[in-house]
């Protein structure tokens, strides 16, 4: 099923103890779509400056991703933001942030892209995730992602566009802030619990916490499922990794929930956290978008093998 995903496109310039980038391509919208290209078509919305390349949009449309909705705004500059990681890699330091064309980004949806049947909310304020989910109110999986600045300023513009999805994609940190729970299957729970706004929509039956290095917990309202991240000797940098787990999870769905009706199955839900592990993995492997624009499909089918054989266990 087609998937149309609304964010930012973006230049990042990232510095950790192994290297460091000056305006690489980034940008949540990006990082999504190149990793959800493996698995169906992609329609990216999202706002860019005269300063974007013609080699970085090439770059997506290399992966087959429909970049017919980006919107180049005259005069212009693209989102950027500029960030440093310590030897911690859970943790980094934003140094600048210039919001360019997305300060003032209004969504702009073709009829092509209203008529995907998957839809991803990247991270964007919450009343604009609210307004494009109401241009696609028949799509038959809806997923969304957020941060702790939305929590803290538009809590209840998020809650409404949180109610208003069937899949929620949030860290741990930010599900605990969102609830105030004390962990996160206490506050997967309540989220699950709050009433989908219109009686045309139903409301989130899915809510994944990802844990960084520590892997990603599924919850739904009938059971739990967690996976490892896959363990890597070398983590270069973890900028869009999010991102990418959030491409690999709702690509895989997108891909194989055809015919199936109402919300995933469980057997379908632990497929693409599998899978959504296995790109992630790649991601971090090397500066921003570097290692999932040379990623082949065999090398997604062999590490899954290997996350296949490393969570297996048996015995009374």
């Amino acid at each position: 099923m087609p998937i149309t995903v609304v964010g930012s496109i973006a230049y990042d310039s990232v510095k950790t103890p192994f290297g460091e980038r000056e305006r690489m391509l980034g940008g949540a919208a990006v990082h999504f779509a190149l990793a959800a290209s493996f698995y169906d078509e992609v329609r990216v919305v999202g706002p860019v400056g005269e300063d974007f390349s013609d080699e970085d949009m090439a770059a997506m449309q290399e992966r087959g991703i429909d970049v017919s909705d980006v919107e180049r705004v005259a005069g212009g500059s693209t989102f950027y933001w500029r960030g440093e990681y310590g030897w911690d890699l859970n943790t980094r330091e934003t140094l600048d942030t210039q919001l360019g064309v997305f300060e003032g980004f209004s969504p702009k949806l073709s009829e092509r892209s209203r008529e995907s049947e998957v839809l991803f909310l990247a991270n964007i304020q919450p009343e604009l995730q609210l307004d494009v989910r109401a241009q696609l109110p028949d799509a038959r999986f809806a997923a969304l992602d957020s941060m702790n600045l939305w929590i803290d300023t538009a809590r209840d513009a998020l809650v409404r566009a949180i109610a208003s999805v069937d899949c929620v994609v949030l860290n741990d940190a930010e599900l605990r802030q969102l609830t105030g729970r004390p962990n996160t299957v206490s506050a997967a729970r309540e989220v699950l619990g709050w009433d989908a706004p219109s009686p045309e929509l139903r409301g989130p039956s899915v809510v994944v916490a990802k844990q960084g290095e520590y892997g990603a917990a599924l919850v739904t309202r009938d059971g739990f499922f967690a996976l490892p991240a896959y363990p890597l000797e070398t983590v270069i940098d973890p900028t869009g990794a999010g991102d990418t787990f959030a491409g690999g999870l709702v690509g895989y769905i997108a891909a194989h929930a055809s015919g199936t009706g109402g919300a995933p199955s469980d057997e379908l839900l632990r497929g693409a956290m599998a899978h959504a592990t296995v790109l992630a993995s790649f991601n971090v492997e090397e500066f921003g978008t570097e290692r999932v624009r040379r990623l082949t499909q065999a090398e997604i089918d062999a590490r899954l093998s290997q996350l296949r054989a490393m969570t297996q266990f048996s015995g009374p």
